[in-house]
C-alpha cells in the first residue's frame, strides 16, 4: 500500500509541473530552415566577404587600429600617400586571407551540418570536423589581428591617438604606453 501511495504522489506532483513557456519551446524555432544550421545568413555573408565580425576587438580596443577604419579616416588622420598605399596592401592581404579562410569555415560547417542531417556523423568525423573548424577560426582571427598589428606599425603615435579619439573610444585620452613597433 505505501508503494501505491508513493507512485500516486509522484504522478500527482509530476502533473503539476510548470508548463513550458514559449521561450522554452521556441528558442531555436525557425533556425532549422537555415542552409547551415549553426550560422545566420548574416554570419555566412560576413565570412564570404572577409569581414571582421569582431574578431580583432582585442587589438582595436587596445590602440591597434584596423586597416578598414584607418583608410576611412585617412584624411582626418593625415595619412600620407605612402601610408595609404601600405595600409591598402595590408587590408587587401587580410581580406584575401579572410575570404579564403571564411570559405573553408563554411565548407566545414556545411559538411558538419550535412552529416548530422543525414545521421552519418560518428565520433571520428565529429572530432575531425570540429578540430578543423577550430584551427580555421583561429587562423581567421589571426588574419584580422595581424592586420591591426601591421597597421599600427605604419601610423605614428599621434595618428594612433587620433584614431582612438575619432572612433570614440573612452580610453582615447589615456597615455599609450606600448613600445613603438
Amino acid at each position: 500500500m505505501p508503494i501505491r501511495l508513493l507512485v500516486f504522489a509522484v504522478l500527482l506532483l509530476g502533473s503539476h509541473a510548470p508548463p513550458l513557456t514559449a521561450q522554452d519551446t521556441t528558442a531555436y524555432a525557425g533556425l532549422e530552415s537555415r542552409a547551415i544550421k549553426a550560422l545566420s545568413d548574416e554570419q555566412v555573408r560576413q565570412l564570404e566577404a572577409g569581414d571582421g565580425m569582431g574578431l580583432a576587438l582585442a587589438a582595436e580596443l587596445n590602440h591597434y587600429p584596423g586597416p578598414k577604419h584607418a583608410l576611412a579616416l585617412a584624411d582626418s588622420l593625415g595619412l600620407s600617400a605612402a601610408q595609404r598605399g601600405i595600409i591598402r596592401q595590408i587590408e587587401e592581404r587580410m581580406r584575401t586571407d579572410a575570404r579564403r579562410l571564411g570559405a573553408d569555415v563554411l565548407a566545414r560547417e556545411r559538411e558538419l551540418d550535412r552529416q548530422f542531417a543525414a545521421a552519418t556523423i560518428d565520433s571520428a568525423a565529429l572530432a575531425r570536423l570540429t578540430t578543423a573548424l577550430g584551427q580555421l577560426q583561429g587562423a581567421l582571427r589571426y588574419a584580422h589581428l595581424a592586420a591591426h598589428l601591421a597597421v599600427t606599425g605604419v601610423l605614428s603615435p599621434e595618428q594612433r591617438h587620433a584614431y582612438d579619439r575619432l572612433r570614440g573610444y573612452a580610453h582615447a585620452g589615456r597615455q599609450d604606453h606600448r613600445h613603438e613597433p
